[in-house]
């Protein structure tokens, strides 16, 4: 069973820079592509970031192409978002999610959040 646990989330100025990770702690992290989603006030989960289950291939919301990255590792079980050149909408609760491999769609298995605030 996917058991997700967040952090490396804070409050950071405009340009900075965060590394947030997800560890699976149910040690099934091999069986699933893996994606960071975030949740603003008043809106919609959105789509972050997410990587195919060997971690060969990476996908983007376009707004935060170029400036953010993602990449896990199957030894640690965890996944990580490097968040670079942070704006102030960047701000949100992050979540990592479990997702099917082959449809890259949620199976349902969501960690806690951890929460980036970006201001001045």
């Amino acid at each position: 069973q996917v058991q997700l646990v967040e952090s490396g989330g804070g409050w950071v100025q405009p340009g900075g820079s965060l590394r947030l990770s997800c560890v699976d702690t149910g040690r099934t992290f091999y069986d699933y592509a893996m994606g960071w989603f975030r949740d603003k006030p008043g809106k919609e989960r959105e789509f972050v970031a997410a990587i195919s289950w060997w971690g060969e291939r990476t996908f983007y919301a376009e707004s935060v192409k170029g400036r953010f990255t993602i990449t896990r590792d199957t030894n640690e079980n965890a996944v990580y978002l490097q968040m670079n050149s942070l704006k102030p909408e960047d701000t949100a609760l992050y979540v990592c999610a479990a997702l099917d491999r082959e449809s890259y769609s949620p199976i349902g298995s969501w960690g806690q959040g951890t929460q980036v605030t970006v201001s001045l």
